[in-house]
């Protein structure tokens, strides 16, 4: 017997791709080209920080950050997303989507350009300032993971759901693409404009006092898209699931969608009540029936997404560590202070570029055809072979006639990343719980996430140290084979991932409750029971 529903609900389900998807996509997945411009161009300049405010006179080599304020300056962001994600996850049910949604873009405006402004009388002073203001960016861009997943899945059709979903997550990737170019370009035009002798020449006139407007510059730009997207944003109308099945307001819900999709909807208000009495639509989030319903969900959402960010945020956020050991990037010391952010800027871009932004759009092209479950275990299969890959023979890859093959390995790892959990994390929190709890419950899958992302932004800081005390920076310590330790731990976390999720498909119950077979023109022959047996249900 088929499942009693709301036209309004059922009339997006059905609705053809249009404009609306398009604008929605735009409007939310600019939130998301923020958020990774925010949370990636801090990696551009942090070796700029430890030159302009830590180099000591005399020294061998240019200044770093020492450890306590390197690990603030880069996961403080990352503390204050998992505490916004939780709050702004749970807001989101109990206010609505569209008023919690403005927040969170206002708070990433005006911290990015705080960020920027940070001030005071010493270095510790300055870092400081920018800690508090870059924890304040994190909570809105933490509001920003549930509330866009929530929205975008609420307003999508059921037809091509996971398409448009991965697609504002996709926004990610032109997010990480655009903090490259954008400090490309600052650090080239000031490096031209304001020449400098390398360390090795002139210690004391290697950074330059413009140097200081350089790394300003690069965090008050994320202000821009968010603010372009702030309006469009205020327009949008509150989700019709959350108006009807949340708010019980039918009639509002439909008017909102008639304008939507204009055409003409019945409020079914009596409908409506029917179905709000039923026993699925009451059970609370941790009670009894949770657990039974989504209890094994939740669990592998948030399982996954803390050890996939393990792994890919110390490698997002630590490019420029990696790319020196192998040689990609030259010593500091043979640079000036912005030439050295234009060589960082100038490596991570082009793995972006080449790697980072194809992932994310492989995604979008292939996530209604594979499935979820399919594209989440093939990304973490192929990701731990070719983290394998890098870190077992990993002196050969440090020799200088192996390094763009270390590169090409290197920036494999990132492709099946975006084409596989990176982006599959994010879009299945937001379809399989209930209207009234997936706010909730994306936002607790997105904040285990980034519990991974800080053991791995904290632990990468003290793993990527040299062996040789010459090279090891001031007040870390030595550690035994770190870097290919720290690799290999990457990728012992991708075979846990591949290993867990092959037991949680294989417990037969829920995964095999509702078995869904996917087939299309090119597989007719073959059948897969993908993750869409618990994702595609009638939803609500």
């Amino acid at each position: 017997m088929a499942r009693e529903q709301l036209e309004v609900l059922n009339a997006l389900d059905v609705a053809k791709t249009q404009l609306y998807h398009f604008t929605a996509i735009i409007i939310a997945g600019m939130g998301f080209f923020t958020d990774a411009y925010d949370l990636f161009s801090i990696s551009l300049v942090a070796k700029l920080l430890g030159r302009i405010y830590y180099t000591k006179p005399g020294a061998p080599k240019p200044g770093t950050l020492p450890p306590s304020v390197s690990s603030s300056v880069t996961g403080v962001a990352l503390v204050g997303t998992l505490a916004g994600q939780l709050f702004f996850g749970w807001l989101g049910d109990k206010m609505g989507r569209k008023k919690v949604y403005g927040i969170t873009l206002l708070l990433m405006i005006v911290c990015s350009l705080a960020s920027g402004l940070s001030f005071g009388s010493t270095p510790k002073g300055v870092l400081a300032t920018l800690c508090f203001f870059r924890f304040w960016l994190g909570f809105g861009i933490g509001g920003d993971y549930p509330l866009s997943a929530t929205i975008m899945s609420e307003y999508a059709n059921k037809k091509t759901r996971g398409a448009f979903i991965a697609a504002v997550f996709a926004m990610q990737g032109f997010g990480i693409l655009f903090s490259g170019i954008i400090s490309l370009a600052v650090s080239a035009g000031f490096d031209h404009r304001y020449k400098a002798p390398t360390y090795e020449e002139n210690p004391a006139a290697s950074t330059v006092p413009q140097a200081d407007y350089v790394w300003r510059i690069i965090l008050m730009f994320g202000a821009l898209p968010a603010a372009l997207t702030f309006y469009w944003r205020m327009k949008m109308p509150e989700t019709a699931r959350y108006t009807a099945l949340v708010a019980k307001n039918a009639k509002q819900a439909a008017q909102d969608m008639a304008k939507v999709l204009n055409v003409e909807l019945q409020a079914e208000e009596e409908k409506l009540e029917r179905i709000a009495r039923r026993k699925s639509n009451s059970f609370g989030l941790f009670s009894r029936e949770f657990v039974r319903r989504h209890g094994l969900h939740l669990f592998g959402t948030t399982s996954t997404w803390f050890l996939l960010d393990i792994a890919f945020y110390s490698q997002n956020l630590f490019q420029k560590d990696v790319f020196s050991a192998i040689g990609w990037i030259p010593p500091a010391k043979t640079m000036n202070a912005i030439h050295e952010v234009y060589r960082i800027s100038k490596a991570q871009t082009l793995i972006a570029l080449c790697s980072t932004v194809p992932g994310y759009w492989f995604t979008v092209a292939f996530i209604d055809i594979m499935g979820r479950f399919a594209i989440q275990l093939m990304g973490f299969f192929f990701m731990t072979v070719f983290m394998f890959a890098v870190a077992i023979p990993y002196h050969h890859w440090t020799q200088k006639e192996n390094r763009i093959g270390f590169v090409v390995m290197y920036a494999l790892t990132f492709f099946f990343a975006n084409f596989g959990p990176n982006a599959t994390t994010f879009v299945v929190p937001a379809e399989i719980f209930p209207a009234r709890l997936r706010s909730t419950c994306h936002g607790i899958s997105a904040a285990a996430g980034k519990a991974g992302a800080i053991v791995g932004a904290y632990g990468f800081l003290y793993a990527a140290q040299s062996t040789d005390k010459t090279k090891t920076d001031a007040g870390y310590p030595r550690v035994l084979e770190s870097r290919m330790r720290s690799l290999f731990l990457d990728a012992s976390t991708h075979s846990e991932c591949f290993v867990l999720l092959q037991c949680l498909r294989r417990r037969g119950n829920p995964w095999k409750r509702r078995p869904k077979k996917l087939w299309t023109k090119k597989m007719r022959q073959k059948k897969f029971e993908l993750w869409e047996s618990i994702v595609i249900k009638p939803y609500s």
